[in-house]
């Protein structure tokens, strides 16, 4: 005999119509004997997505895009559920768990069945339609990961600080004070390097990039990732680029980007608001001309720095690693393309955009070596 949850997913997810739906939530609701089994098999969904090389936060990313807050509330619960059933993991898989627990406040509410049998289905049809992505293997576990965990929530601490603060020169002293951090991580980790060729292999992580103004977002992370020994590739169908690179250099990359984000929304918005001041209406072709812009002069500022970091006892090690990181992504990602920036047109988001490029805080790690 065909259950019910069987009958439901017949109707409702594999047809993409709102009556559908309906018809597949209604014996949901009809049957709260079947809720075990839709959980079970919510569950299995949540596998075959991991199998398809997805992350925790990579569907809980996309189903926050496509869907609604309840929604990933449900697919948390799930997630975190199925974790127990499955194989051991790396250490940024656990991370992403542990990230997801701490933000589970309470279970979805069931009290309306026709709306949480709706939700369900819902979000089991993206489930479905997810496709397989490139699998992010972690590398082997790191040497000191305590010391490192440390200095990361160190450096996660001074960029919030700096990004909360309303004081130009309190912001500045804390990004200065981060940024010497991240400096004393990528030397630490070089030096070790340096005393063990045989080092990690490259890894991978995905960070998201979401709309609007998503073609700058990319740009800006790829100019990070580069002067940080990585290499990026965008996904801009999925929202995200993919970020490879040594395991110190993606958690610098990763915190670089999202502080560099922060700056320039926050700027962005202030240069706006003289825009109106001054009597000049902005349209998004003014935001998008001062992301454009702002990605632009970062990475020139990032690259100059990045020419005069490194001392020459670790010029073969370095190259070294670029090496393997350029091997790593090519059988990631044996074809790629290029884009062009557009709707870059907007003379004064462009000078806007430059100028607070200027005052981001961007300082140059001090020598390796």
């Amino acid at each position: 005999m065909t259950s019910t949850v069987e009958r439901a997913f017949q109707a409702a997810l594999y047809a993409d119509t709102d009556s559908a739906l309906d018809t597949g939530a209604s014996l949901l609701a009809a049957d709260p004997g079947a809720d075990a089994e839709l959980d079970r098999r919510g569950q299995e969904f949540v596998a075959t997505a991991w199998r398809r090389g997805w992350q925790p936060a990579d569907v809980v990313r996309i189903v926050r895009r496509e869907l609604d807050d309840v929604h990933a509330r449900v697919l948390s619960a799930l997630i975190r559920s199925q974790a127990s059933y499955d194989r051991p993991r790396g250490p940024r898989w656990r991370a992403q768990l542990d990230e997801l627990a701490a933000e589970a406040t309470e279970a979805p509410s069931r009290t309306d069945r026709f709306s949480y049998a709706t939700t369900v289905l819902e979000l089991y049809r993206l489930l479905l339609s997810l496709p397989g992505i490139e699998p992010l293997e972690e590398p082997a576990a790191r040497h000191h990961p305590t010391s490192d965990s440390r200095m990361l929530t160190r450096i996660r601490a001074l960029l919030a600080k700096a990004e909360a603060t309303g004081f130009p020169e309190e912001a500045e002293a804390l990004s200065a004070k981060a940024q010497e951090l991240m400096a004393r991580h990528s030397v630490d980790e070089a030096l070790l390097a340096a005393g063990a060729p045989a080092a990690d292999a490259p890894g991978a992580c995905r960070i998201g990039v979401e709309p609007p103004y998503e073609q700058a977002k990319a740009v800006l992370l790829d100019a990070v990732a580069a002067a940080n020994h990585c290499r990026a590739v965008w996904n801009e169908p999925l929202g995200f680029s993919t970020v490879v690179g040594f395991e110190p250099d993606l958690e610098v990359t990763e915190l670089l980007y999202t502080s560099l984000l922060v700056q320039a929304q926050s700027a962005m918005a202030k240069a706006e608001a003289a825009q109106r001041a001054g009597g000049r209406r902005r349209t998004k072709t003014f935001r998008q001309s001062f992301l454009a812009a702002y990605a632009h002069r970062v990475g020139t500022r990032l690259a100059a720095a990045a020419e005069t970091q490194v001392s020459d006892d670790l010029l073969p090690v370095l190259a070294t690693r670029e090496v393997a990181v350029t091997d790593r992504l090519d059988r990631m990602f044996p074809e790629t393309t290029t884009t062009r920036l557009r709707g870059v047109n907007d003379e004064a988001g462009w000078t806007e955009g430059s100028q607070a490029a200027d005052r981001a805080q961007v300082r140059a790690r001090r020598p390796l070596g």
